[in-house]
């Protein structure tokens, strides 16, 4: 396994445990797990992402994509995270700090995705759960957001469900399903508020 470096903990990324998940960073050994998954749920998934490259399912795209989120680590920007079942090692889906601000901000911007078969199973509140728990004590940040679709209610009830609060709407703020999109905006403080 590939261990990066947090400028911050000076420690490897660590695995996160919460419940029946396990969090750990992606690795290049991840690739059949994660198409076979991102392929039977690219219908479930579709109307709530990004419209995906021909070359999406490549090798050399995932190869990419996990250099990408190796940089992004090392250099304190985001942490990715794949969701696996903690007893049967099954891929389950992704989540992401990203967009990580220091300063006087201390935040980050969350995004999740889950495969189709592991849907409203609640395996996602407790990667958000784990994900939240590290940002706030292993990151030291103060503040999570996180935006979805209005019309999203799944996501809205998880991120009400990990005590996330509605902060209001922003106007075109993604590019979804091949549009710009309106999304509601959530948001977790470190104290609880």
């Amino acid at each position: 396994m590939v261990f990066l470096k947090s400028p911050f903990a000076n420690e490897p990324l660590p695995q996160l445990h919460y419940g029946p998940v396990l969090l750990r960073p992606p690795v290049l050994s991840d690739f059949e797990s994660w198409v076979r998954l991102r392929q039977e749920s690219k219908n479930f998934l579709a109307p709530w992402e990004p419209l995906a490259p021909n070359y999406e399912f490549s090798k050399f795209n995932f190869r990419s994509r996990i250099k990408h989120y190796q940089a992004q680590a090392k250099n304190d920007a985001a942490y990715a995270f794949f969701v696996f079942h903690r007893d049967h090692d099954h891929l389950l889906g992704a989540i992401t700090a990203s967009n990580v601000r220091r300063g006087a901000a201390q935040m980050c911007s969350v995004g999740y995705w889950i495969g189709k078969p592991y849907a409203r199973q609640g395996y996602m509140g407790h990667a958000l759960n784990a994900l939240v728990g590290h940002a706030f004590n292993g990151l030291s940040l103060h503040r999570v957001e996180a935006a979805c679709l209005p019309s999203n209610q799944a996501s809205i009830a998880l991120l009400c469900r990990c005590g996330f609060s509605e902060e209001g709407m922003a106007r075109k703020y993604l590019n979804i399903a091949g549009k710009w999109q309106d999304h509601l905006l959530f948001a977790k403080l470190s104290e609880g508020r």
